[in-house]
């Protein structure tokens, strides 16, 4: 088959050499040009995926695998198409179309009649129908039954692409029958032999489901934080209430933190209840994820006084673990709760310059020649702070553990009090 995959980010790239290493003749597609180029060299433009940095050369010398930044030409090629290109949305999660309106009009121009379009970009319900169906159709000047359009939702986090395209079943939904036959058809030619491909009723269903997955994990994640906030009012032990709570196997309360990030958790519920004000649930979870930086000062002040003009240090400043990205991060809401207390706030992170550092309002901090903090706030746990020494940061009157990782007894054996979130 010849397969042309738009958008070749982090989770593009692995979808076309996935594709690629199934033996499919593949044709990436990006606008930028510096990842184009890195592949027309054989190489990976992203190392998050350590498989990519063997499987991309092999692929490319094979003939398997190519790049262009003309969307068109290599839709025109293609008898399946696979969109993944980011929805781009604002501080107040506001939704762009832009970009993928952008490579809507693109595959377009490309479209030939009986080619399968899938998108796999996570879409507000009626999206693929609605929105790209009619611009792919004015743009091609076919009808909408002369083409195959479908949506597939990503299921799969960055740096683990290949393990979960075999680990989950892959959902599919058309916006006709035959498109759905088509695109399940399309996925169990693709991915490993044994990978379950469902079939829902339509793309609606199918966008719907990934919202849903979605949501699921921000409600479940503010319910755990309802119970920490509770519990810490009532000198309880949140972890061993939820541990003991989940051996009961209809129980699958979550963990609280600081807060939630990423490009998911904290976005696509807006997908669902943006425009639909009947929505309850989704809302008031975004609202109790948000307030959590919030709670977190707040118990800190508790214990240690007021924040005015002392050093803070946030550590991590990465949506979560040993991840070189922040989008979203709950470290920018803890910035803004610390500087509206007085706080001097300061922030380190390995994956990230002391530059982007600056650039994101945090004062960068040297572990090699440390100075002294009143608070030390663990934000994102990356493995270097799970065995950092205590006598690392002077200075410190309270150690607090933002997301409940960290073993308590070598802080405290340190004489240096230790807070977890509802711990």
């Amino acid at each position: 088959m010849r397969i042309a995959v738009v958008g070749l980010g982090h989770i593009g790239l692995p979808l076309a050499v996935q594709y690629a290493g199934r033996g499919h003749t593949v044709i990436g597609a990006d606008i930028n040009p510096r990842i184009v180029d890195a592949i027309g060299r054989g190489e990976s433009p992203h190392d998050d995926e350590p498989a990519l940095l063997e499987r991309v050369p092999q692929l490319v010398a094979s003939g398997n695998l190519r790049a262009t930044t003309v969307t068109a030409d290599a839709v025109r090629e293609s008898e399946a198409v696979v969109v993944i290109v980011p929805v781009v949305v604002d501080a107040q999660r506001e939704i762009d179309f832009r970009p993928i309106d952008s490579a809507t009009h693109d595959i377009g121009a490309g479209l030939q009649a009986g080619t399968l379009v899938v998108y796999e970009t996570t879409l507000p319900v009626g999206t693929t129908r609605d929105r790209f169906g009619p611009m792919l159709a004015e743009r091609s000047g076919l009808d909408l039954d002369q083409f195959h359009l479908a949506f597939s939702p990503e299921r799969v986090l960055v740096g683990r692409v290949f393990a979960d395209l075999a680990r989950y079943p892959k959902i599919v939904g058309g916006t006709t029958e035959e498109a759905t036959r088509r695109a399940a058809e399309f996925y169990r030619s693709v991915l490993e032999e044994g990978t379950e491909v469902w079939a829902v009723a339509n793309a609606e269903a199918a966008e719907m489901t990934k919202l849903a997955e979605t949501t699921y994990r921000d409600v479940n994640i503010a319910f755990a934080n309802e119970l920490a906030r509770y519990a810490a009012e009532r000198d309880i032990d949140v972890l061993e209430v939820i541990g003991a709570a989940n051996s009961q196997p209809y129980s699958h309360i979550h963990q609280p933190g600081v807060g939630v990030g990423g490009h998911c958790i904290p976005v696509y519920p807006h997908f669902l209840f943006n425009g639909d004000p009947s929505l309850r649930l989704p809302p008031l979870a975004r609202e109790i994820n948000e307030g959590m930086g919030e709670f977190t000062i707040d118990e800190i002040e508790e214990r240690v006084g007021s924040l005015d003009a002392t050093n803070v240090l946030v550590l991590g400043i990465a949506y979560r673990a040993d991840v070189r990205e922040d989008a979203f991060s709950s470290a920018f809401r803890l910035r803004d709760e610390l500087v509206a207390a007085g706080a001097r706030v300061y922030a380190h992170d390995p994956y990230f310059s002391d530059d982007h550092l600056r650039e994101r309002g945090f004062e960068p901090y040297d572990l090699d020649a440390p100075e002294p903090m009143k608070v030390a706030i663990v934000q994102a746990p990356h493995q270097i702070y799970r065995d950092l020494d205590p006598a690392a940061i002077p200075g410190l009157a309270l150690f607090v553990d933002g997301r409940n990782a960290i073993e308590r007894a070598p802080w405290e054996a340190a004489g240096i009090p230790y807070l977890g979130i509802g711990h």
